[in-house]
């Protein structure tokens, strides 16, 4: 199958639209198999979550920006347009390809926990975690790093000013965007948490207290201010002047932790990108303390041991591979993963091929191992939903792969007054207490623990694979918990099974964590596909969607994108 053709036929999963990747938010099976296009461009491209954020990254290539410049804008635009994930109160990562200097650099942009944060703020009198305190309040809002990060890669790595680039989102804002019937919908059934705050009532619903309407314009005048600011003053407006007064004071007001020295001793950190060989390809990927790129690499070590073209694609015996393979690294990442500036993490052994053969002999392909008989590390030799992602392309050479979030899908629900900016919930990121799962049902150990100035455990995972030293596939997800393995079989998919990028990023995925012992599944899988697993010993549950994919492969100096159809309103543009 020659995966750089722009028509091919797909496994029956989804109704799919036309080519611009604009899709119903609950997948259908059809019976008849569906051509299904990538979008394909020599000059430039951009595949976001958002099609208004899309349209302002390709603008600003089109102006002469390089990929740096886009991917800005498109972040400040995705917190106008996509305000679930989309954002200024939270964090993230950048993998960022520098064609003339051959390097890939990582920007770990990652929110911080505040000064006054400590290991068991999250626990009640009796010692057990309060969630409504680590999920829905002030306290469970981390210092935000949106702002600094996008700014310091636009100031290093992009040739535009910040005026410039943040200029269209602040006119989405100010004169607004008319609604789409999705994003109606999520205000209206998220009026509880989106009301949390006299400010976001303000916001999200009208005077009257009803909701708007699908075709209606939504303007945010405080956020339009925000992005002002930050337009004329940079990183100061929002970590040392009038933005930051308003934050202070306003979790201050609130019993909340953020204050003005905690948002003036914000840092953005460069770290070295974690990468490996996988086949004839190298892969790049987020280091800690995003868990990403560490676990996705060491399962593409585990799986490189095996024919994974001669197993077929989503059979029985490949699924199976592909989930034992997972648990052994969910649960490392249990154990082992943090903050590096804080705790030790073993990143040699744990990406060591060594290591990934100890743990292939252990996977038995009649019989699915519990996880219960899996520990983190048992074999090493030595002594941590909704997110946003996106990727850019430029014709220069340059890409970038970034993924930003504010922990759940809105965050906290809360707005800080005056500002317009929704704050995230990171703190519940942190292992309130080790041994206890997370929102996402995540275990996390002593690695993860709540201190001052430290970053959570993310499992955000925007990757770059390399073909021949040049960037051949962009890459990266929403989905919390279910990121890496998404991330996995889309690299899987291009790399193994020949697929192109649209195919890639459109079949049937699955997810296992460790912990709780169950394997999650798509629709589209064939009946016989699943009973051939549960007699391997899988517990077998049905989830509606897995991720959200945000792709650009690159060959011969043409373009190929897809957005991924399990969302409604991303698209891919190029040019």
């Amino acid at each position: 199958m020659n995966k750089n053709r722009p028509f091919i036929k797909t496994l029956p999963f989804f109704l799919l639209g036309l080519t611009q990747f604009v899709f119903a938010a609950q997948p259908a099976i059809i019976d008849q198999q569906t051509i299904f296009h990538p979008i394909i461009g020599s000059r430039g491209m951009v595949a976001s979550q958002e099609a208004l954020a899309s349209q302002v990254g390709l603008g600003i290539l089109q102006q002469g920006g390089n990929a740096v410049d886009a991917a800005v804008a498109v972040g400040f635009a995705l917190a106008v347009t996509l305000p679930k994930a989309g954002n200024l109160g939270g964090g993230g990562f950048m993998l960022v390809h520098l064609a003339e200097q051959d390097r890939i650099i990582a920007l770990d942009y990652r929110e911080m926990a505040p000064l006054g944060a400590s290991r068991n703020m999250f626990l009640d009198v009796e010692g057990e975690v309060n969630p409504q305190l680590s999920r829905n309040s002030y306290r469970s809002a981390a210092v935000p790093g949106t702002v600094a990060g996008l700014l310091q890669a636009l100031r290093e790595y992009g040739t535009m000013k910040p005026k410039q680039v943040i200029s269209p989102a602040i006119e989405l804002a100010s004169k607004g965007f008319v609604l789409s019937h999705a994003l109606a919908d999520e205000f209206k059934s998220r009026r509880t948490q989106l009301s949390r705050s006299e400010a976001g009532r303000k916001i999200f619903f009208k005077v009257d207290g009803s909701a708007y309407k699908a075709g209606e314009r939504f303007i945010q005048k405080d956020l339009a201010w925000s992005l002002k600011q930050i337009a004329h003053q940079g990183e100061k407006a929002f970590y040392q002047g009038e933005i930051a007064e308003r934050f202070a004071a306003d979790s201050n007001k609130n019993g909340g932790l953020i204050g003005l020295d905690d948002l003036a001793a914000y840092t953005v950190a460069k770290r070295e990108p974690v990468q490996g060989g996988y086949r004839d390809y190298q892969v790049v990927s987020m280091p800690p303390p995003s868990s990403g790129g560490v676990h996705v690499l060491q399962m593409l070590n585990i799986l490189e041991g095996y024919d994974l073209k001669a197993l077929g694609h989503n059979n029985a015996d490949y699924l199976h591979l592909l989930t034992e393979t997972m648990k052994y690294a969910y649960a490392d990442r249990s154990e082992y993963l943090g903050d590096p500036d804080f705790v030790e993490v073993p990143v040699a052994d744990l990406l060591s091929k060594q290591y990934a053969n100890r743990l292939s002999s252990h996977i038995d392909f009649s019989e699915a191992r519990a996880s219960d008989d899996i520990k983190p590390g048992k074999d090493l030799p030595f002594e941590s939903h909704d997110t946003t992602h996106y990727s850019v392309a430029d014709s220069e050479g340059n890409v970038v792969s970034n993924t930003y979030t504010l922990n759940f899908s809105y965050g906290s629900g809360i707005v800080v007054a005056g500002t317009g900016i929704l704050l995230n919930n990171e703190m519940d990121d942190f292992s309130a207490k080790p041994g206890t799962p997370n929102a996402f049902g995540l275990l996390g150990g002593d690695a993860n623990a709540i201190t001052p100035r430290k970053r959570p455990l993310s499992s955000m995972t925007p990757t770059i694979v390399l073909k021949n030293n040049k960037p051949y596939l962009v890459v990266g997800s929403p989905g919390g918990s279910k990121i890496i393995n998404v991330v996995l079989q889309v690299i899987l998919n291009v790399l193994d099974h020949d697929m192109n990028i649209a195919e890639a990023s459109s079949v049937p995925r699955i997810h296992h964590q460790w912990y709780p012992d169950t394997l999650n599944v798509e629709r589209g899988f064939s009946s016989d596909t699943l009973k051939l697993l549960q007699q391997k010993g899988h517990k077998i549950e049905t989830s509606r969607t897995l991720g959200s994919t945000q792709s650009i492969l690159i060959e011969n100096g043409v373009f190929y994108g897809a957005s991924d159809p399990r969302r409604p309103g991303a698209k891919t543009l190029a040019y």
